[in-house]
């Protein structure tokens, strides 16, 4: 335990995290595209609710997005703005 200081520890519990927090873009990604695939099956079944459907389907890719802009915003904050640090 020579060179590990405790704000080593730190920055590398913190990047470690934010990987993680990363990772929670792959659902959003996933859904959106299930979204996506459905609205346009749904426009071929019937092209006449167009507007409707698209109108669904992209709030709900909206929402979807939140999730994975939620674990971006984690991730930048353990990077850069780390609150952890005050705790030492």
């Amino acid at each position: 335990m020579n060179g590990i200081t405790n704000e080593g520890l730190v920055l590398a519990c913190s990047a470690i995290g934010a990987g993680l927090a990363v990772i929670a873009g792959i659902g959003p990604g996933v859904g959106q595209g299930i979204a996506a695939g459905h609205g346009a099956s749904a426009v071929g079944r019937n092209p006449g609710a167009k507007g409707d459907i698209m109108q669904t389907m992209l709030l709900g890719q909206a929402v979807a997005e939140t999730t994975g802009l939620y674990g971006l915003v984690i991730a930048l904050i353990l990077l850069f703005a780390n609150p952890l640090f005050g705790k030492l």
